[in-house]
């Protein structure tokens, strides 16, 4: 069997790469030096669970449904535990994520960049939601340690007259920027730096690397517009500030 022979030297290059990465932390002590590894550990487990799931998603398109709902209310379980949790923050998370993954899978098939097949609905499902947990959790947490640090500069403008959401509105801008940072260096640098994971695997699927381009640029962009909608809405939500905010760990 041939899967059976290469699995063993996969669980060892995997084994080994997470001893590389804790022993980087550990060297230089940093804490949850324990964390990669175990990240690595779940991811592997995950991934062989939903690898048998999708066997039978993909047969049965009316599931596709359930398995996006499912991986939305992970991606906003996620995001709402990295800014500090509560009800409010459960509301701020699953309508920035939603709406951003939504519209870009909506304007994706409507222009007919790709066709709309159950395949296309949740390869590029998953990967906006994925990606919007991320920019979401980066947009609202660079938010809140910004306010934290220019604190002082907010109760000036509250002090002045100036809404709560005057007062925090050039935080926010930035808070938006930078969360979009690493997407937008991604697509700048994708086939010079970068072969993202979506193009790899097009191509290991069968499609022609031209397909395999096209599949990935349409991916990028709408990663890039799900991922702007889902950081001006965090921005917009968390934006009006009457209190000092706490970080989350």
């Amino acid at each position: 069997m041939t899967g059976g022979i290469d699995l063993l030297p996969t669980v060892f290059g995997v084994l080994v790469l997470a001893a590389i990465a804790t022993a980087a932390l550990l060297a230089f002590q940093v804490p949850g030096r324990w964390t990669p590894a175990l990240a690595i550990l779940r991811g592997a487990v995950q991934l062989a669970v939903i690898s048998l799931i999708l066997t039978g998603i993909v047969a049965q398109p009316a599931w596709i449904g359930v398995a996006l709902l499912v991986m939305f209310g992970i991606a906003t379980g996620v995001a709402v535990r990295r800014t500090g949790g509560g009800a409010h923050m459960v509301l701020v998370m699953a309508t920035s994520i939603g709406a951003g993954a939504v519209v870009s899978v909506g304007m994706v098939f409507a222009t007919g960049a790709l066709q709309p097949t159950p395949r296309y609905l949740l390869a590029i499902g998953a990967i906006l939601i994925g990606n919007s947990m991320s920019i979401a959790t980066l947009a609202g947490r660079r938010f809140t340690a910004s306010v934290v640090d220019r604190w002082e500069e907010v109760e000036g403008w509250l002090a002045l007259g100036a809404t709560p959401r005057r007062s925090t509105f050039d935080l926010a801008r930035r808070a938006v920027r930078e969360a979009l940072i690493p997407s937008i260096d991604q697509t700048k640098t994708t086939g010079l730096v970068v072969l993202p994971g979506a193009f790899v695997g097009a191509i290991f699927g069968g499609l022609s690397p031209f397909d395999a381009g096209r599949f990935q640029i349409v991916v990028l962009a709408a990663i890039m517009a799900a991922g702007s909608v889902t950081a001006v809405l965090i921005a917009i939500w968390l934006g009006p500030v009457r209190t000092k905010p706490v970080i989350a760990a």
